[in-house]
């Protein structure tokens, strides 16, 4: 940690900060406090870091693998441990894989990434953060099998069985042909599902969620062929901003940082890429479900050692 960081500082939790709209956003948030940069790679963290302390601003960085739940219980130790102000816990870092992969449960990994972790993640947290503070979870428009631009770009929307079910890979049939589709929708309505129980439970903390818009030069198309990649970093970007539902790192960091530092006391809302309020699909809007995919992750995650 910076030896420089204030005590009385205001202070933000982000994970995936190193690349893509975590790291625009981490250097948004550093204006308005000190930053907790969460993420996997220590080199990336030291760089972000160095970035914000170069500006007279201050950040720490912890190293955490959000699919190895030992590591995020850790981490969450060594954040509480830390005793500085936290104010805010943005959920952003996510991955798409291209093809299945597991973690060292055999759990599939974008499961693991994207729901269990930053779910376990905020649960170990909560207890510490103070009553007003805010979580926010960067969700994703494409858990909605009826959203059109979605649809139109190969998803079907959460494909929820169970939470066992999900790490096991298998998801309800009649989903995308697309590889690594149904396992990224799934994980991010889980995602949605999370903040809307949560902020029922837990009236003293805010819970919301953040769809960034479409930003084709995100760190999610790290998996993509050559070509796509070229077309995802240089051609789509110049077109990102006069396309609805749309956007850019840039804005999406901008919006993010807005919704994380907001003291309006607003929760359970679920913002669009222009923070404005949107509706997710039919089933996160159903407490029965969202319910049920809240105690079947606790369930599961009781059961690691």
């Amino acid at each position: 940690m910076s030896k420089t960081v204030p005590a009385n500082h205001n202070a933000y939790i982000i994970t995936g900060p190193t690349s893509g709209i975590g790291r625009l956003t981490a250097l948004e948030l550093a204006k308005h406090g000190t930053v907790v940069l969460v993420g996997r790679d220590r080199g990336k963290l030291d760089e972000v870091q160095k970035t914000i302390e170069q500006r007279g601003e201050h950040a720490v960085s912890v190293v955490c693998d959000l699919s190895d739940f030992a590591s995020v219980r850790r981490v969450a130790a060594e954040i509480v441990a830390l005793n500085l102000p936290i104010v805010g816990l943005l959920n952003n870092a996510g991955i798409f894989p291209m093809r299945a992969t597991k973690n060292a449960l055999g759990w599939d990994m974008a499961f693991a990434t994207n729901h269990l972790g930053p779910f376990a993640l905020t649960e170990a947290l909560m207890p510490h953060l103070p009553n007003g503070a805010n979580v926010v979870f960067v969700c994703s428009g494409v858990e909605d099998p009826e959203r059109k631009p979605a649809k139109a770009a190969g998803f079907r929307g959460g494909r929820y069985i169970s939470a066992e079910a999900s790490t096991r890979g298998e998801w309800k049939s009649g989903g995308s042909a697309m590889p690594g589709a149904d396992a990224y929708a799934t994980s991010k309505q889980c995602n949605l599902a999370t903040v809307m129980v949560f902020a029922r439970e837990t009236p003293r903390l805010r819970f919301n969620a953040l769809e960034p818009g479409f930003t084709p030069n995100t760190g999610l198309g790290r998996e993509a062929n050559v070509f796509l990649r070229f077309l995802l970093n240089y051609i789509l970007p110049v077109l990102a901003p006069h396309i609805k539902y749309w956007s850019t790192p840039k804005k999406a960091a901008r919006v993010a940082t807005k919704v994380l530092i907001d003291a309006s006391g607003q929760t359970g809302i679920y913002y669009d890429e222009g923070g404005n309020p949107m509706l997710g699909s039919a089933l996160v809007r159903d407490p029965r479900f969202t319910a049920r995919v809240v105690a079947e992750t606790r369930a599961l995650l009781a059961t690691v050692p």
